[in-house]
């Protein structure tokens, strides 16, 4: 049980670590710093005021460049970077003590699961840019603020439904993937030369 429940606090926080790194890491702070549910030692780490505060500023940031077409875009550009680590980096600490064989799957999996979660958000991002009107964009990034506080609180509070929605929203992502590729490969082979 044990390992379901890491399992499922690493799927959920990496998960919403991809869409949105800062208000995961707030959040995290903020339940550690203010006791809203009872965290494993490990997350201490988020439990101190510069970093709570780095994260809101950034987050903060975040919130307002995100609603600026093409703006989100070159955010989400330095991010690609930025949120799989950081990702990698969450699961480590949702992990705990372990051996660095473990450490190091956990960050691999952690830092797999942000990615794609990032790349998802990143490839939606420059599809609603390519529409005319703003409200798109902002109707995007307001529910991928949405997603990641409410699954950032579920991950918190009910790992084990945390493992549920990752595994839905992952292989979702994943049937989605397969489905654009197939029909890309469909239409550029349809297309004369």
């Amino acid at each position: 049980m044990d390992l379901l429940v890491t399992l499922g606090r690493t799927l959920g926080f990496s998960l919403a670590a991809g869409v949105n790194l800062y208000a995961t890491v707030a959040l995290l702070g903020l339940a550690s710093r203010y006791g809203w549910v009872s965290l494993p030692e490990q997350f201490q780490v988020f439990n101190n005021p510069w970093v709570i505060g780095f994260a809101g500023f950034l987050y903060a940031v975040e919130f307002f460049a995100d609603k600026i077409p093409w703006v989100d875009t070159m955010w989400d550009t330095v991010h690609t970077f930025v949120r799989p680590v950081g990702g990698a980096l969450i699961a480590v600490a949702a992990l705990g003590d372990a051996s660095p064989a473990t450490e190091g799957l956990v960050a691999l999996l952690g830092g797999t699961v942000a990615a794609g979660s990032h790349l998802t958000k990143a490839g939606t991002r420059v599809a609603a840019n390519a529409s005319p009107e703003p409200f798109s964009n902002w109707a995007l990034s307001l529910a991928e603020d949405a997603f990641v506080v409410a699954l950032g609180f579920v991950t918190l509070k009910y790992p084990l439904l945390a493992l549920a929605i990752s595994a839905l929203v992952l292989l979702t992502m994943m049937v989605t993937a397969r489905w654009i590729w197939r029909w890309v490969r469909r239409t550029s082979q349809a297309s004369p030369a």
